[in-house]
């Protein structure tokens, strides 16, 4: 598949490039360096005329038939799969996923716009108790308008997992995506959405940098921001969006831990501890950024990893020939390579990788890794597994809870009442019995506390909470006279 092809499909009209305050950049693909798309750049001016338009649209669309607002939805969920393999590489080629990754991305787009069809038909209120002659409801009304900052690891499912249930809930969608992925974070979705039916306005994408993120989150027209990305980011955007007094939903990553304990199969533990660590390069929030393996099995573990590291294939992940691609940029290579370094520096001991080839990082282990060490206390963000030993099962939780926030964690034991004891001690927004740390299924709470959000979760039952606000009504047979 060829740019031209996918450019044909993809209405990128969303943003025109001459209309954007800050001109055109290019979307490169991190494998081959080669030139995806131009797309415009927004300002904070272009950000106060979108909101503009989003808010007189989402006046009108609060009044469209829930069962109109379920067929669009259902028709951008046909268009994802009748379009999926094209879709599917483009997303593999603008992130530097695998073929299978970018696969991925659009199956759960089209399971999220499903899901969102549902929303409108659903109960969206209660009745209260109240005096008799009147009846009190307590009812779900949109916020209004939502702005979506979206990342560059998982853009579209990252982006698309608020886009469908906010507009679902009736809101109005302005996304901000990363400038890095903005097809995949925002243009891929609004073409589908308009091809769907989505009336004008309701959903607009701004590519854009610091200043345009900053003017949505403190625009008037946006009470809520939904943020995916760096606590750095996060941080600044939860200081703006108080001072606002705006709700925020923040996910933010944080450091997340793999307990392998002493009765666990060492073989099934080790491909569980690969997936965790290397999948998408380890550029994901819930990857097991620190493995925890009883000192009993260490060495055996860490062998098998480096047999793993050694033999995994590392290339352009669109060919669908390794297991690897590269990561996202020049910036994330050298922050991760720096992280090894330092941790090397400091008493770890690298067992396979540390080197790279322009942007593919080789699959890295690294054994002696304690508290202290960057790798440790930091989340990596790349191909790296982090080996740390442990004792006893409370040594391992106490490891394992030493984070400033960990949005999932994961144990592994042959005995489920063992893993569940020690699973139950990890605060973690998600915890994973037999499993690794990368899970989503679309219809969990997915959040966590610390630096891992804001204690937030968005998908299944928790959307309702976080795109919508209760609003009280009561109702009299007819009005009455009070003493005044």
């Amino acid at each position: 598949m060829g740019t031209t092809e996918t450019n044909a499909w993809l209405d990128f009209s969303a943003t025109p490039p001459a209309a954007l305050g800050h001109g055109v950049r290019q979307v490169m693909e991190p494998a081959t360096g080669e030139v995806l798309c131009t797309v415009g750049i927004a300002n904070a001016a272009d950000v106060a005329k979108a909101t503009a338009v989003a808010a007189a649209a989402q006046a009108q669309w609060v009044s469209v038939h829930p069962r109109e607002k379920a067929d669009i939805f259902r028709r951008a969920a046909s268009l994802f799969e009748k379009h999926f393999d094209t879709l599917a590489l483009f997303v593999a080629r603008e992130t530097g996923g695998i073929l299978p990754k970018g696969q991925h991305e659009i199956r759960e787009a089209a399971l999220l716009c499903n899901l969102a069809a549902g929303m409108p038909l659903q109960a969206q209120g209660q009745v209260l108790p109240s005096q008799h002659g009147r009846t009190s409801l307590a009812r779900r009304v949109p916020h209004g308008l939502v702005g979506v900052i979206s990342p560059f690891n998982f853009p579209m499912i990252l982006a698309i997992r608020a886009v469908a249930p906010a507009l679902a809930a009736g809101n109005a969608v302005i996304i901000k995506p990363d400038t890095r992925t903005p097809v995949s974070g925002g243009l891929m979705i609004a073409s589908v959405f308009a091809q769907a039916g989505l009336p004008a306005g309701l959903l607009q994408v701004l590519p854009g940098d610091a200043e345009a993120g900053e003017a949505l989150v403190t625009d008037p027209l946006v009470p809520m921001i939904a943020f995916t990305g760096s606590p750095a980011v996060g941080r600044r955007i939860g200081e703006l969006a108080g001072r606002h007094l705006k709700k925020v939903s923040l996910e933010l990553g944080g450091s997340n831990a793999l307990v392998i304990l002493d009765d666990a199969h060492l073989d099934v533990a080790a491909s569980n501890a690969a997936w965790g660590a290397f999948f998408h390069q380890g550029q994901i929030c819930m990857a097991s950024n620190r493995i925890l393996v009883h000192e009993s099995m260490a060495q055996g573990l860490i062998e098998k990893m480096v047999a793993k590291a050694t033999h995994l294939p590392v290339g352009n992940g669109a060919s669908g020939q390794v297991a690897l691609g590269p990561v996202i940029d020049v910036k994330q290579r050298d922050r991760i390579h720096q992280l090894v370094q330092d941790s090397v520096a400091a008493g770890a001991k690298l067992e396979a990788g540390g080197t790279f080839d322009g942007l593919f990082y080789q699959p890295t282990v690294l054994s002696g890794v304690r508290p202290g060490m960057r790798v440790f206390d930091e989340e990596t963000f790349g191909p790296v597994a982090n080996i740390i030993s442990y004792r006893t099962d409370a040594e391992a939780v106490a490891l394992a809870n030493q984070h400033h926030g960990s949005l999932a964690s994961a144990v592994i034991s042959a005995s489920v009442g063992r893993a569940m004891a020690v699973g139950r001690q990890l605060k973690s927004g998600m915890v994973h019995i037999n499993d690794q740390t990368v899970n989503d299924e679309c219809v969990n709470p997915f959040g966590g506390p610390g630096i891992a959000g804001n204690g937030t979760s968005v998908g299944g039952p928790a959307d309702w909470e976080e795109y919508t606000q209760w609003q009280w009504v009561t109702i009299k047979d007819h009005a009455t006279a009070y003493p005044f």
